[in-house]
């Protein structure tokens, strides 16, 4: 009778939709030890890989390059070769999975390397699945991964979409990501139009290349995604979502020409916003995870295909894997305990949705507009990044001045200590001997392959590039011949060039509502006790390209009165301290927030102690554990800054007191 009952409810139950995909952003250390935990999450209900690179793959460069120093298998896996890839995969049948690769300037390099795999698999092209990020003019606006100018990178971008839309007809070749802009402060009028300006420059580069016939364009338009941020204003991030879903059919209609409303659909996923989690208070993270989920699955006309949430943890340092499960048990409760699958879109009819989409909508084509005056995506690249520093600056302004709560930071900050963040294990400590383990296997793997085969792949690449034929065949070949990440870049860096992006900081206007008065008068006092102004270098050692503190430090000191020598990311400390030398700075300020601070940091203070700079103070800011705290100052590093520190004017204040103590005694 029970099971009668039972079978009875499951024949009356609703309809349910088909959930989004289930993905955590993970990898690290080795690809040994990130196979292991993918395979751990896909048994936990994981549908989908996300892969994260480290630095170093995702720069271009081999784990034994100079720049690599201290960066490998901090933020990501470090993939090097064949036989890295195979060892990520290792159990993992490609042909079953769906794998997303935030991978940009060597996209086409990547990408290679996952094809070859699933070949040595016994795996058809036309069988795999998955997406590849291949967004690099977002890189020059926020992430700094960048290798090449724009020319040969939107070149490289369109080479990689002509060839999956054949070869790989399932595979996702270009993920547009605003994900990272509103990391860097974009307001979402700002996502909205500067995604789809970047989106229309693809577009515009795949058309205008000759490799994709007229006739095919639309299938193209048909496999172009989108990667998009969600924050704690969850209502108004639905509306954009649906603004984007409006605006991306308008677009592909109208400049396009598709007519089928299928290939016109705005697919996309997510990550949920990780700008707006707190040190303080981590615990809190958990909801704030949650809402902004709602934005992104709440509307079923503008719900994502892949949702990815960070963990509650990730202002601390690296998550655990059992902080990576709580993230995934949040989407499994939402998706199959709820009744939100049930029903088709609850906001369909809503006047003040409609509104606000309207709005945004306005908003957005308003500021498409102007880049479109300035001749698209690639020539507003300077325009586009100083206003992301000016709406960052003034976020931090309106959070400062209270005008913006942030529960457990500048309001309701009284808590008892937190038991999941108190007993110092919260986060994952990874192996020192990782990166070392690394670069014995990397020099195994040269020892091993035929040298003969590397050279005939490595100049058929760059005959290739140099006469501006698709880059892909001879890349997958590059693979199978056991040519490394940077020697392919490498092969690339000679023909195209290396390109350094804007920094925004320079023309940024600043409508703070920060009380910078008291520490302005402080600056001008050391500074008439010096004789002169004082002066700031703000560095950012080794690769890591996450620049939005570095420029809000560079903006706030400029705007107090210092004189600011700011040059950008990805520079090695023997740059740093020749140039600290050079400009004859009191303070020298560091922003790593890779993980790799103490390795990098300790290199500048040795390099400091050799040219007798016992005079320059140093400051350090990132995601920095108080036991790595700890050392650097005892290292002779003058104060320590990490994401709790959110007042720019505290952080000033101190930086110039200390300038007054030391130098000005």
């Amino acid at each position: 009778m029970n099971n009668n009952f039972a079978d009875a409810a499951i024949q009356g139950a609703p309809q349910r939709d088909k959930p989004w995909l289930f993905r955590t952003y993970s990898g690290h250390s080795s690809a040994t030890e990130s196979n292991a935990l993918y395979r751990s999450n896909l048994a936990k209900g994981q549908t989908g890989l996300s892969v994260a690179f480290d630095l170093p793959t995702q720069t271009g460069y081999d784990s034994d390059h100079v720049l690599a120093k201290g960066e490998v298998g901090k933020v990501g896996v470090p993939i090097s070769h064949l036989g890295d890839m195979q060892a990520l995969f290792d159990q993992i049948p490609l042909a079953e999975m769906n794998t997303s690769m935030t991978i940009n300037a060597p996209a086409a390099w990547l990408l290679s390397l996952y094809i070859a795999a699933a070949e040595r698999q016994g795996v058809v092209r036309k069988d795999l699945s998955g997406t590849t990020q291949n967004d690099v003019l977002k890189e020059y606006l926020s992430r700094g991964t960048y290798i090449f100018p724009p020319g040969p990178s939107l070149k490289l971008t369109a080479d990689i979409i002509a060839f999956t839309y054949k070869e790989i007809p399932k595979w996702n070749p270009t993920n547009v990501c605003s994900y990272h802009l509103q990391e860097a402060g974009a307001t979402p009028v700002q996502e909205l139009a500067y995604a789809l300006a970047i989106a229309k420059a693809v577009l515009d580069q795949v058309r205008n290349s000759g490799q994709v016939p007229e006739a095919d364009l639309a299938k193209v338009v048909g496999r172009v995604s989108f990667f998009v941020n969600a924050g704690i204003r969850f209502i108004t991030e639905m509306c954009k979502m649906r603004a984007f879903t409006e605006l991306w059919d308008e677009l592909t209609e109208q400049r396009y020409g598709v007519t089928d409303p299928k290939l016109r659909r705005f697919r996309y996923g997510v990550q949920v916003n990780s700008l707006g989690l707190t040190e303080q208070q981590p615990e809190n993270n958990v909801y704030r995870i949650l809402l902004e989920m709602l934005a992104v699955t709440l509307s079923k006309g503008a719900r994502a295909r892949a949702v990815q949430l960070p963990a509650w943890n990730e202002a601390l340092g690296l998550p655990r894997p059992w902080d990576q499960q709580w993230s995934l048990r949040l989407q499994q409760i939402v998706a199959f305990e709820t009744d939100l699958l049930e029903y088709g879109d609850i906001f369909s009819g809503s006047t003040e949705i409609a509104k606000k989409t309207k709005t945004l909508k306005a908003e957005a084509l308003a500021e498409l507009k102007i880049i479109e005056e300035m001749g698209g995506a690639v020539a507003a690249v300077d325009y586009m990044k100083q206003r992301l520093v000016e709406s960052n600056a003034n976020r931090i302004a309106d959070i400062e001045s209270g005008a913006q709560t942030v529960v457990g930071v500048n309001r309701y900050q009284q808590a008892e200590p937190s038991p999941l963040a108190g007993d110092g294990d919260a986060i994952l400590s990874l192996d020192p001997e990782a990166e070392a383990h690394q670069l014995s296997a990397l020099k195994t793997w040269r020892e091993n392959r035929e040298d003969p085969a590397v050279a005939a792949a490595l100049a058929e690449l760059k005959a290739v590039a140099t006469e501006n034929r698709n880059i892909m065949e001879p890349s997958i070949q590059c693979a199978h011949a056991g040519v490394t990440t940077g020697e392919w870049a490498a092969v690339l860096r000679d023909v195209y060039g290396e390109y350094r992006a804007p920094t925004g900081v320079g023309g940024a206007v600043v409508q703070s509502q920060s009380d910078v008065g008291p520490v302005r008068q402080r600056v001008a006092e050391v500074t008439e006790k010096l004789g002169r102004p004082v002066k700031i270098l703000v560095g950012k050692p080794g690769l890591d390209g996450h620049s939005n503190g570095a420029e809000q430090i560079a903006v706030r000191a400029r705007d107090l009165g210092m004189e600011v020598v700011y040059e950008g990311i990805r520079l090695t400390p023997e740059e740093i301290v020749s140039a600290a030398l050079e400009e004859d700075v009191h303070v020298l300020g560091l922003s790593v927030l890779s993980g790799s601070h103490v390795s990098l940091v300790t290199d500048v203070l040795a390099m400091m102690k050799a040219n007798h700079m016992d005079d320059v103070l140093v400051f350090v800011g990132g995601i920095i554990p108080d036991a790595d705290a700890r050392a650097l100052k005892e290292a002779g590093v003058h104060g320590v800054f990490t994401p709790k520190d959110y007042d720019l004017n505290t952080i000033m204040a101190e930086v110039i007191d200390q300038v007054d103590l030391k130098l000005c005694a």
